[in-house]
């Protein structure tokens, strides 16, 4: 199976700092495939958060996760605060990537790089909804950084 590979916009509109617990390591003393995807959780809900949204509620309606890439660039290990930017990209009729990139607060090594799928749905009907104007507008007043 060839590798993910997989490209990095110029620049985030969000970044927070997370550091990796003992819980968050594996067998072979680095940062666990399955933590790493908690950790990217905890950065989307602190993204949405920033623009006054809980994953429930985005501009009125709730969001779930469609699919999920990731490519590791090289090990997180405990004690490490990561930094994880992120940038909504690649709008579609019900939703966006989410791209991220992780990198070491100390060291500025990148640790992974992804994307997650983000879709918008109808509250009691559970189908996919269109993209709220109110939270692209929002999204887009945001500078790159």
């Amino acid at each position: 199976m060839p590798r993910i590979q997989f490209s990095l916009p110029d620049g985030f509109i969000f970044a927070t700092d997370i550091q990796i617990y003992i819980s968050h390591v594996n067998q072979g003393g680095h940062l666990d495939n399955a933590q790493l995807l908690t950790l990217v959780s905890e950065a989307r809900v602190r993204f949405f958060k920033s623009l006054g949204y809980t994953e429930g509620n985005v501009a009125g309606f709730p969001i779930v996760v469609g699919d999920m890439v990731a490519q590791y660039k090289s090990e997180g290990f405990h004690g490490e605060t990561m930094r994880v930017s992120m940038i909504p990209q690649d709008y579609n009729k019900y939703g966006f990537d989410l791209v991220y990139r992780m990198e070491c607060l100390d060291t500025a090594r990148e640790v992974a790089r992804g994307k997650i799928g983000i879709v918008f749905i109808e509250q009691d009907s559970r189908k996919v909804a269109a993209v709220p104007s109110e939270f692209v507008a929002r999204v887009s007043a945001l500078p790159v950084c």
